[in-house]
């Protein structure tokens, strides 16, 4: 069996020298639309991600998503014969991902010069905290620092405030999304491009963060401001109406509009002049208006009523999810969006399912986090082709 996966990417070869959640997060993209995935982690120890988060009956529940649909080995990276073991898989693989420290790259063969002698076709996802090139390439560095430097942190919160990290690992989990998005790009080139040479992607934790934020340099090159927290209004808003809500149930509500009908909806909605609010700078003058006014109107009303009131209006709102709310909701259920598959520790347990959504030749959740070096055999002997008799031997000195 060389293939376990369905989807888009159904043969492609990738081997994660990563931990934790960035580079992992950029695999497992990958492995939810059926890449074979090679999760390489230290015997005895593995991935960090293994203990992290809440646990239940003392079985950690977050590696049961993030290492899902991955094949887990152990490859003692600090031994010479396991050092050879890693070159072999960097032959095999058409992706290798990695987020070690520049020197300790260096020191294994694993930096880019190595990767690319060993395998010149491969293409190298090296993730960082400061990037392969900068000043700073060997220091270490984690989504937070990421989220920091890249201006998200200073914009969120409210006025007089503090700056507030979003309550997940925000960096990490962008960042792996580009990194999947980046070696799909390599992968067509290398698909299209009869002179295709590898390709080594080099992405800093903070820059994905900072490039989806498209307006904050130009506003300070052009206007000489510095965008500051805004609290739920946002420091550039594409209108006049974002903000949350309470309603008299206590729920949150938030409602949001990005154009000059959908503010005058707002504006009927609570009885003021329509004639008032005709043009962006109308509109934008009276923000504060209709900001009052709406958390008058909502705080007097109960949850239900204020969204079927909004969805009569044409105005755009939700109410706030928490995690039981998006558990118990239909759209989501509608979507498939929440699947429940079999864990061989803690029976069937839901997890998100594959996202974005492929029509005609969809991915899915085939396992859910394997146990350390589950796939030692398969992976080694099957697919590197190392004999029984290696195979004891390393596991006999400790190398998987």
């Amino acid at each position: 069996m060389t293939s376990t996966g369905e989807g888009q990417l159904r043969g492609l070869k990738v081997v994660e020298f990563a931990h934790v959640v960035a580079g992992p997060m950029a695999g497992s993209m990958l492995a939810d639309q059926g890449a074979d995935v090679v999760h390489v982690e230290a015997p005895g120890s593995g991935d960090a991600a293994r203990a992290m988060g809440p646990a239940r009956d003392g079985v950690p529940l977050w590696f049961k998503v993030a290492g899902r649909n991955k094949r887990s080995v152990t490859l003692d990276l600090h031994d010479a014969t396991g050092r050879e073991v890693a070159h072999r898989l960097v032959t095999w693989a058409d992706v290798v991902i990695v987020t070690l420290r520049a020197g300790r790259l260096r020191a294994w063969e694993l930096d880019w010069q190595a990767v690319h002698r060993i395998n010149p076709r491969c293409i190298l996802l090296q993730i960082s905290g400061f990037g392969a090139t900068s000043s700073r390439a060997n220091d270490p560095g984690f989504g937070k620092m990421g989220e920091a430097r890249s201006g998200v942190v200073h914009l969120t919160g409210f006025p007089g405030g503090p700056p507030v990290h979003t309550g997940f690992s925000h960096g990490d989990a962008v960042t792996g999304l580009m990194g999947a998005y980046a070696v799909l790009a390599a992968l067509h080139r290398r698909a299209t491009d009869a002179d295709f040479d590898g390709e080594w992607i080099d992405l800093a934790l903070f820059e994905p963060l900072f490039r989806l934020i498209e307006w904050q340099v130009i506003a300070h090159d052009q206007l000489g401001v510095v965008p500051e927290r805004a609290g739920n209004q946002l420091a550039v808003a594409p209108a006049a109406v974002i903000n949350t809500y309470r309603s008299g149930d206590g729920d949150w509500i938030t409602v949001t509009s990005a154009t000059l009908r959908s503010v005058r909806n707002v504006a009927r909605l609570l009885g003021l002049p329509e004639e008032e609010f005709a043009t962006a700078e109308q509109q934008h003058a009276g923000r504060e208006r209709l900001d009052a006014g709406l958390r008058e109107w909502v705080a007097g009303r109960g949850t239900t009523e204020c969204l079927e009131s909004f969805a009569a209006a044409e105005v755009v709102a939700s109410q706030v999810f928490t995690a039981a709310d998006i558990a118990a909701d239909p759209i989501y259920a509608e979507r498939g969006d929440i699947i429940t598959i079999d864990d061989a520790d803690l029976g069937p347990v839901r997890m998100q399912g594959v996202i974005p959504h492929f029509r005609r030749r969809p991915g899915r959740v085939w396992r859910t986090g394997p146990a350390l070096g589950q796939d030692n055999k398969l992976v080694y002997g099957d697919w590197l082709g190392l004999s029984e008799d290696e195979l004891a031997d390393l596991e006999k000195r400790g190398v998987i």
